[in-house]
């Protein structure tokens, strides 16, 4: 008999863990908060590394689709200072293929396919140990049970208490993300200063970020430390509340830079937390969890990575087992999760430091680290 088992959350973890176990010619269970694909915005771009995001692609079957939509010019990087001094600029060579670019909508609508998600199937908690295996409760008070549920939902994952106490964590480091539309024919000034990847300007303990996504759409980040409750005197909601305390934060940069602002449209308050570098648990029978929800860690390009490559090796884990072999090629799993993500986590939180503090050399210092020369 085929093992029932259930995916939480349809990112780009559960999504991969799904379709990979689709081309073994297993069935998975898609449970999504969300009624639909399209029911929030999918965010921005993502950059997939050969060794990870792109890995993950091959083992699902799908890489030469992703090859087709990515875009491997999104990989340009240039970094000024606060007066708009161009002090890098990184252009990717014709043929590299190691960072290629693509929008997260894209890569979901890639990633679906054939799925068959259960949209609208909120997941309140999941109860390991049941006579009948693991019983998940959703939201409009139905059960189920399965064999194997596995938590790929998300920072503040419904799935993770059952495996683990520990919660997420606020880094100091707070985003604010605003957009441009239509940025070549509507503001091409700015265009030209984004060009076809990313611009990054950094301050004492502030940056500001744009990175181009498909289809003339640019998104902008205002990166700064603060407390968790900076904004307590400040409507969010107030677009232009909004922007003029970010300008006076920005104050004296160069014109250009905070034009990145005062052109944007709507802004999203972004706070960032983590998961502590070495969260691992104690196995529990019939539950593990992938990606944000076992590893959440500041966004500087592994997170979905290796949410993807973990989705497909627990996926290809599961396929070649045999019947009896289920729980065990869950604890290999996750013994090796650990072991990588901890590493990942170590490297991202000490690139946050780094990215964001008191002196803007010690970003260019790393970009000078990880960039091609």
């Amino acid at each position: 008999m085929r093992h029932r088992i259930a995916v939480v959350g349809s990112g780009p973890a559960g999504l991969t863990f799904a379709r990979v176990l689709h081309r073994h010619g297993y069935p998975v269970a898609v449970l999504e908060r969300d009624p639909a694909p399209d029911a929030r915005p999918p965010g921005g771009t993502l950059d997939l590394q050969e060794g990870l995001g792109q890995l993950a692609l091959d083992k699902a079957g799908l890489l030469a689709e992703f090859q087709a939509l990515s875009r491997p010019e999104g990989q340009a990087m240039r970094i000024l200072d606060a007066n708009g001094t161009v002090l890098r600029d990184w252009r990717p060579r014709p043929d590299d293929r190691a960072n290629p670019e693509i929008d997260r909508g894209q890569l979901r609508d890639l990633l679906l396919g054939p799925l068959d998600v259960q949209w609208g199937r909120r997941v309140t908690q999941v109860v390991p140990g049941t006579r009948d295996g693991v019983l998940v409760h959703f939201a409009d008070g139905r059960l189920e049970t399965f064999d194997l549920v596995v938590g790929a939902d998300g920072a503040w994952s419904r799935i993770r208490p059952a495996v683990s106490s520990v919660t997420p964590h606020y880094t100091g480091v707070t985003l604010v993300e605003t957009s441009l539309d239509d940025v070549d024919s509507r503001h091409p000034d700015l265009a030209r200063l984004i060009g076809n990847g990313s611009v990054a300007v950094y301050g004492v303990n502030r940056a500001l970020v744009a990175q181009r996504n498909s289809g003339g759409h640019v998104k902008v980040y205002a990166q700064f430390r603060a407390p968790l409750d900076w904004h307590t005197n400040l409507d969010l909601a107030d677009v232009e509340a909004v922007r003029s305390s970010l300008l006076a934060l920005f104050d004296g940069w160069a014109a250009p830079v905070l034009d990145l602002l005062r052109h944007g449209t709507a802004f999203v308050h972004r706070p960032l937390y983590v998961l502590p570098v070495s969260h691992t648990w104690t196995h529990v029978f019939g539950v593990t969890l992938l990606g944000d929800a076992a590893h959440l860690m500041p966004p500087l390009g592994a997170g979905a990575n290796l949410a993807m490559l973990e989705g497909a090796e627990l996926a290809e884990s599961i396929a070649t087992t045999g019947p009896g072999d289920l729980d065990e090629a869950v604890r290999a799993f996750e013994e090796q999760m650990w072991a990588r993500a901890g590493r990942w986590a170590k490297i991202t939180m000490a690139g946050l430091e780094r990215l964001v503090s008191p002196d803007p050399a010690e970003a260019l210092a790393l970009f000078d680290q990880v960039q091609p020369s």
